[in-house]
């Protein structure tokens, strides 16, 4: 009885799902609220809540932020990641400033604590790589001069990550400065090996987990990421980070195979942990957050924006592409989720959960919506101010060829039915 319980819950919650992804593709938007939507549905206090497959959710979940961040690292080539450090980097570190630490003074201003400051900073601070993606090709701007600048700063953000998440998770834990020192130690001493064996010994490591086989490439890929994400978690490091560096140790037609084969299995547990958010949030909780969760929404909207222009400003972009860049940027997403996600099952603050969940949700929608009105208004404004903005010669679609590739868009968005999901 208790198998076909669990049976009947889970195939429709995964039945849900895909009717919510199908939903948000007709009318071209992230599904990502309505998952989260649905976990608050089927969580405690909502109108059906789980009972026999709670577990196996919460499973599922695990499992959808480690292929979050392998899909992430498939992305890019050790050799990316170093170039876009060298020539990216005061980019990042405004992108930072501006936006993570809105988020830091807000968690202190609510009383949170300087642990909960540092959770929060990160769910300001990193864009939804997943809808900017989609925004990008939905709006015809995948050859744009600005689109390069807002991609360089989403691989920052993925670089700064992987160093962000063990602090975060040290800190969480309760260890101490020598205990937290030590677990950052291991977890730049293993990122900083990794990077070293990509870059000289990329090819012989791809050539071991080559296969011409679909069905052996899969087991080996997914097999040595649970199994190193595991021991990351073992090192109390991150399993997210160890995933992150499994992916991009991987390169070539073994990171272009493992990404057709994995993305099906991503998209799906990917779809599992927003639900599984949801679950961990009470529907009657977030009320009393909404008002600061929405003023915090509006002020780190801005301030992405301001990042994006300046960004742009500094690649020599016009007027026009500058706000095209900043209004691309505003969206937040999935790994909001997954950071808040660590400080809810850590039980640092029981309001967290709630507070993220309407941020993401109001930035989430916003967000397509100021990529798309950005420009025109700053545009309309300018011209009510009697100082119009001529095309510049960095505004507008970049030469043929010099798009970048968004065929592969990875690991953020969790669509069916929609190739476009995810950090580039």
């Amino acid at each position: 009885m208790h198998s076909a319980v669990f049976l009947i819950e889970f195939g429709a919650i995964i039945l849900g799902l895909g009717l919510l992804g199908r939903f948000a593709a007709r009318f071209s938007f992230s599904p990502i609220p309505l998952y989260l939507l649905a976990g608050l549905a089927f969580g405690n206090g909502g109108l059906l809540p789980l009972g026999a497959s709670e577990e196996f959710v919460a499973i599922g979940a695990e499992i959808g932020v480690i292929l979050l961040l392998l899909m992430l690292g498939l992305e890019y080539t050790a050799s990316d990641l170093v170039s876009n450090l060298k020539t990216q980097y005061p980019a990042g570190l405004v992108d930072f400033t501006l936006n993570a630490l809105p988020g830091a003074v807000a968690a202190l201003l609510l009383g949170w604590g300087p642990v909960a400051a540092v959770v929060l900073a990160g769910v300001t601070w990193i864009s939804s790589s997943g809808v900017i993606a989609k925004v990008l090709g939905d709006l015809g701007r995948l050859g744009n001069r600005e689109t390069p600048v807002i991609l360089s700063i989403l691989v920052l953000e993925d670089l700064a990550m992987a160093v962000y998440l063990p602090i975060i998770t040290a800190l969480l834990a309760g260890v101490g400065l020598a205990a937290g020192s030590v677990t950052l130690a291991i977890a730049l001493g293993v990122a900083g090996l990794v990077l070293f064996l990509a870059l000289r010994y990329g090819r012989l490591i791809s050539r071991f987990v080559s296969s011409d086989d679909p069905e052996k490439l899969l087991l080996v890929v997914l097999g040595l990421t649970l199994l190193v994400a595991g021991v990351a978690q073992q090192l109390q490091v991150s399993a997210a980070v160890g995933a992150f560096l499994v992916g991009i140790a991987l390169s070539g037609e073994v990171a272009e195979g493992a990404h057709t084969l994995l993305s099906p299995l991503r998209d799906l547990f990917a779809a599992v942990f927003f639900v599984f958010f949801g679950l961990h949030t009470d529907p009657a909780s977030i009320p009393p957050v909404i008002l600061p969760a929405l003023a915090l929404a509006i002020v780190t909207a801005l301030t992405k924006i301001a990042t994006g222009y300046w960004a742009a400003r500094r690649a020599g972009i016009g007027v026009k592409g500058r706000w095209r860049a900043g209004g691309t940027l505003v969206a937040r997403g999935e790994f909001s989720i997954v950071i808040a996600g660590l400080a809810v099952s850590a039980g640092v603050q029981p309001q967290m959960g709630p507070f993220a969940t309407a941020y993401v949700l109001v930035l989430v929608v916003i967000g397509p919506l100021t990529a798309r009105f950005t420009e025109p208004i700053a545009a309309y404004v300018a011209r009510r101010r009697g100082t119009p903005t001529p095309p510049a010669a960095g505004d507008g679609a970049a030469l043929a060829g010099s798009a970048p590739d968004l065929s592969k868009a990875g690991s953020g968005d969790v669509e069916a039915g929609s190739g476009a999901s995810g950090r580039v």
